[in-house]
């Protein structure tokens, strides 16, 4: 079932969603080399619970922290840890937060100081990709509409999105429907409709789509070891430019 959120609902979602883009805007200050993840991890949850919120992330099935940093070739959900940051590196840091009993999510990925030409182009196309998909969701759309976006806009710059992990729907569970696939073909899907809320979250790799999970049973990435890069709003379905929360 994909909810529709009432007036009520998405003005609590707006204010969780402002923190969500507050919390990362805190965390790309840090972001430097010598820094540890787990120390940017430790920030985001003093940030987020001093203003009376919860990390969404954190116990979430297990998961260990309150942000997900996966850095070069980790796709997603990487788990914050002992290595220490340092230039040329790129880090995807993903975060939600749950407030007033509400969930919203978003992620960036961040280049340490100077990175190659072929680095920025992956972060530039994967950020594309992202405002691709949120241009198709808009009422009376499908949801393979944003798919297809993401898809394309990879595929055109030479690079591929990984079709292992999925956007998602979001509200009062950080997971909720609809699946909105990286890959997909126009037109199919669940149809979009006012007031449905989204995550579409376009991850992209320097070289195959394909990915592997690490023995720690979270950590994902690319079966090559290529660069992943990853880019995430949450949004609300209108009839025309979808409403971004979490800026």
């Amino acid at each position: 079932m994909i909810h529709i959120r009432s007036p009520k609902e998405l003005a609590k979602m707006r204010r969780g969603g402002r923190l969500v883009a507050e919390t990362l805007q805190m965390l790309t200050k840090l972001v430097r080399p010598g820094i540890k993840t787990l120390e940017l991890d430790r920030a985001a949850y003093e940030f987020i619970t001093s203003r009376g919120a919860k990390p969404a992330f954190l116990g979430y099935r297990g998961f260990p922290a309150s942000i997900c940093t996966s850095v070069n070739c980790q796709v997603v959900h990487g788990i914050p840890g002992q290595y220490r940051l340092k230039e040329g590196d790129i880090i995807g840091v993903d975060l939600g937060v749950i407030w007033e009993g509400y969930c919203t999510d978003a992620a960036i990925t961040i280049p340490i100081c100077e990175v190659t030409p072929e680095t920025s182009r992956l972060l530039e196309v994967a950020f594309d990709a992202l405002k691709a998909a949120m241009s198709e969701a808009r009422s009376g759309k499908r949801v393979q509409d944003i798919s297809f976006a993401i898809q394309s806009t990879a595929e055109a710059e030479g690079f591929f999105a990984t079709k292992d992990f999925v956007g998602h729907g979001i509200g009062k569970k950080i997971h909720e429907e609809p699946q909105i696939p990286n890959i997909g073909q126009p037109g199919k899907g669940p149809r979009l409709k006012p007031g449905m809320v989204l995550c579409p979250e376009p991850m992209i790799n320097a070289g195959t789509g394909e990915t592997e999970v690490l023995a720690d049973g979270w950590t994902a990435v690319t079966k090559d070891r290529s660069l992943s890069a990853h880019f995430e709003h949450t949004i609300v379905v209108t009839e025309g430019e979808p409403e971004i929360l979490t800026i």
